[in-house]
C-alpha cells in the first residue's frame, strides 16, 4: 500500500475534537467558500497525522473512499437531527454499513482487559474507528455532539463545557463574529 506523503500542513479552522467530529469537520467553510481536505490522499495524509492514524493506515485512494463514506454516513445522522425521525433511518443504515467491516476483540495483557480493533480489510480502518467514535459519543452524552451556532459555520464539535452551554466551534472565530455582528447592528440602530 503505497502512502501518501504527509507534506501538507491542516488548514482546518478546528482540530482536536473527537475522532468522529474531526472527520465531519474536514469540511469547512473560509470567506464563504466550502473547503474540503479530503479532496486528494494528501489531505488524507494530513488528517490520519491530525488523529494518530497515520502510523496504523496508509494514505491511498481506497481508504480516501471508505473515509469519504464514513464522513458522509456520520454526516447523515449528525445533520439530521432527532434519530427517531423516519428520515433518519437512511443515515443509521450508511453508519452500520461502515461497522460492518471491523469488530472490536477482547484482549488481555499484562496490563490488565483491553480491546482491539480487528478489520475486514485494512483500509476501512479509519472509517470504523471514526464510526465507532460516533456510538462512544451518542452513548456518553449525544446531547453534547453540537453544530456550531454561526449561521455561516458547517463545523462540529463534542460540549465538553462543564455546563453544556458551548455554542460556537470557536469562541475567537465565530463567537467573536457573532458578537461584531451584533454590536455592529445595535450601533447601526441608533
Amino acid at each position: 500500500m503505497a502512502a501518501a506523503p504527509r507534506d501538507r500542513t491542516d488548514p482546518r479552522p478546528l482540530v482536536g475534537e473527537p475522532l468522529s467530529l474531526d472527520l465531519l469537520n474536514t469540511r469547512w467553510m473560509a470567506d464563504g467558500v466550502r473547503q474540503d481536505l479530503l479532496t486528494d490522499v494528501g489531505g488524507l495524509a494530513v488528517w490520519l497525522g491530525a488523529n494518530g492514524l497515520d502510523d496504523r493506515f496508509g494514505a491511498d485512494a481506497t481508504t480516501l473512499e471508505h473515509v469519504l463514506r464514513a464522513r458522509d454516513a456520520i454526516a447523515s445522522v449528525v445533520d439530521g437531527g432527532d434519530m427517531d425521525a423516519p428520515h433518519a433511518a437512511a443515515g443509521i443504515a450508511r453508519v452500520n454499513k461502515v461497522l460492518e467491516h471491523g469488530r472490536i476483540r477482547a484482549t488481555l495483557s499484562p496490563q490488565g482487559p483491553g480491546e482491539e480493533p480487528e478489520f475486514k480489510d485494512v483500509t476501512w480502518g479509519a472509517a470504523w474507528l471514526a464510526a465507532r467514535d460516533y456510538l462512544t459519543l451518542l452513548a456518553t452524552a449525544p446531547d453534547r455532539i453540537r453544530p456550531c451556532a454561526h449561521e455561516a459555520c458547517v463545523l462540529h464539535f463534542f460540549d465538553t463545557s462543564r455546563n453544556g452551554t458551548r455554542r460556537w466551534c470557536s469562541m475567537a472565530a465565530c463567537g467573536n463574529r457573532a458578537k461584531a455582528s451584533r454590536h455592529y447592528a445595535r450601533a447601526r440602530e441608533a
